[in-house]
């Protein structure tokens, strides 16, 4: 059960009074500042049952699954509490895509409302996108996520933590090899003066984690200590 229920109805019940909303899914009457109706929230696809260390979906918990247990990822824990499924993925490439800047705050509503992990990180380092993919899209899809989930946790967000430091090709159509090979490379940590003991990095969607293990390289390298990774939703196991 999300932890904060009651104060996200409380909210709900205020945006209702002042400005009925409609739900982003079925057009039915929304949840004020969630942007759907209660039967579409609750059609929301949580990863409850997955890997401890990778968040991948599974039939039955374990703290390791077959690609963990085969090659150690380099992050030291994740959280990505939603499973890449209809609708969730429908809001996702709403958002990512079309500019659906609605779906994404309730994408952002969403994850703020679930269960937290209980060793939280000092800041929230998002992958960013590179200069002339921001320029096309108009905004960083994983800072967009990450501006409000931070602030509801209190966490400092180090947005520029992190930059690429070439275009790479879009993952979506790449196999598992391909996109390592395709982000390898791509990223460079900017710190200034000491840096953190332990930061999440945070992405929308979780596939390989091809991207997300380069980012944490990255940041070790950079004298970091504890990295995690965060992200909204994990896709099912890819070749």
């Amino acid at each position: 059960m999300p932890v904060n229920q009651n104060s996200m109805q409380l909210v709900d019940g205020v945006f209702d009074a002042l400005l009925p909303s409609h739900c982003l899914l079925c057009g039915a009457r929304g949840q004020g500042a969630l942007g759907l109706c209660a039967d579409c929230a609750s059609d929301m696809p949580r990863n409850m049952t997955c890997c401890a260390r990778c968040a991948l979906p599974m039939e039955s918990p374990a703290p390791r699954c077959g690609r963990c247990l085969g090659r150690e990822p380099p992050w030291a824990a994740a959280w990505v509490p939603f499973r890449y499924e209809w609708p969730l993925a429908q809001l996702e490439a709403r958002f990512k895509f079309g500019g659906d800047l609605a779906a994404g705050h309730t994408l952002s509503q969403l994850w703020i409302a679930e269960v937290k992990p209980a060793d939280l990180p000092q800041a929230i380092v998002p992958v960013p996108l590179h200069r002339s993919r921001l320029r096309r899209r108009g905004y960083n899809q994983a800072l967009e996520l990450a501006k409000p989930l931070a602030k509801a946790l209190g966490i400092p967000l180090l947005r520029e933590a992190l930059w690429r430091t070439r275009a790479t090709h879009a993952q979506t159509e790449l196999t598992a090899t391909q996109r390592r090979r395709n982000v390898r490379g791509a990223f460079a940590a900017n710190f200034d003066g000491a840096v953190p003991e332990h930061v999440s990095v945070l992405d929308d969607v979780f596939t390989t984690g091809a991207t997300l293990a380069e980012c944490v390289r990255v940041l070790k390298r950079a004298g970091i200590p504890r990295v995690d990774v965060w992200a909204l939703a994990r896709a099912p196991a890819r070749n």
